[in-house]
């Protein structure tokens, strides 16, 4: 079982050109068939529980080989860290966060964060669900679904300039149907995110645990399995609507989308 079974995650894997030698070195180094979903999750866990500075311990990295050649997807722990950290600060009133964050665990997650030469993370993470967005950037042909030792698996996975591409019609699909928001400033935001990365890099969506979560209501709806999941085609039949002004099309796909996600997320409360 994954130690951290109720995470989903977006990952960017740049070439391995894209690093410094010394990096491209160490990432070299690391065997295609290394378990990093499985050091990277037992890491995260280890750290909520024994508060350690995350700038200052040698970080690990996904692997990937795509037609040939590799590609490194960092977990840039350091990075991730202190951006939730300063995320969560401009969330609440300042007098507040000291309540939830002490101040030593704060001076840890700081230590070193002013020479971090890039604080924009490699991976994005969401907990008990896929976000709606993070489907429109994949056709159905990027979709791999299997079994592996921790389980029933998919991910998702195509190229950053395909990837963008969708993004973008999503973003004026979005603009166009509803007007500048919440929704459309998240697609933005994602955008923007994945412009900051080498253009020959590669998006990837990793159901992790929630391919087993998935799996068990799909078959106790008489599906069978995540063969049944249609997420990706619930999305695009959504945005087709919304691109051609069709609003019961568009509404259809996407509360079929998250009816399904909503069962999952459901999870949480009965764990």
């Amino acid at each position: 079982m994954r130690p951290t079974p109720y995470v989903a995650s977006l990952r960017i894997y740049e070439p391995i050109s894209a690093f410094s030698p010394a990096e491209a070195l160490r990432w070299e180094s690391i065997p295609i068939t290394s378990g990093t979903s499985r050091d990277e999750q037992s890491r995260a866990l280890r750290r909520a529980i024994v508060t350690e500075p995350p700038a200052l311990k040698p970080d690990g990295a996904h692997i990937l080989e795509w037609e040939g050649k590799r590609y490194i997807c960092p977990w840039s722990t350091a990075a991730r860290v202190w951006a939730a950290l300063d995320q969560f600060k401009d969330s609440v009133p300042l007098p507040v966060s000291k309540f939830f964050i002490p101040e030593n665990i704060e001076e840890a997650i700081n230590i070193n964060s002013e020479n971090l030469e890039d604080k924009v993370p490699h991976i994005i993470t969401e907990t008990w669900m896929v976000p709606p967005r993070w489907f429109s950037l994949f056709q159905p042909e990027d979709r791999l679904r299997g079994q592996s030792d921790d389980g029933p698996f998919t991910i998702m996975r195509t190229s950053i300039a395909n990837a963008k591409a969708r993004c973008t019609f999503t973003h004026d699909s979005v603009v166009s149907a509803f007007g500048n928001g919440p929704i459309e400033e998240e697609i933005a935001d994602l955008l923007e995110w994945m412009e900051l990365f080498h253009p020959e890099s590669i998006v990837e969506v990793d159901y992790g645990g929630l391919a087993g979560y998935l799996e068990k209501i799909l078959i106790s709806e008489g599906e069978e399995g995540l063969d049944a999941d249609t997420s990706i085609e619930d999305i695009q039949l959504s945005l087709a609507g919304l691109s051609t002004g069709d609003g019961a099309k568009a509404g259809v796909g996407y509360e079929r989308l998250i009816s399904r996600w909503r069962k999952v997320s459901a999870f949480e409360a009965a764990t």
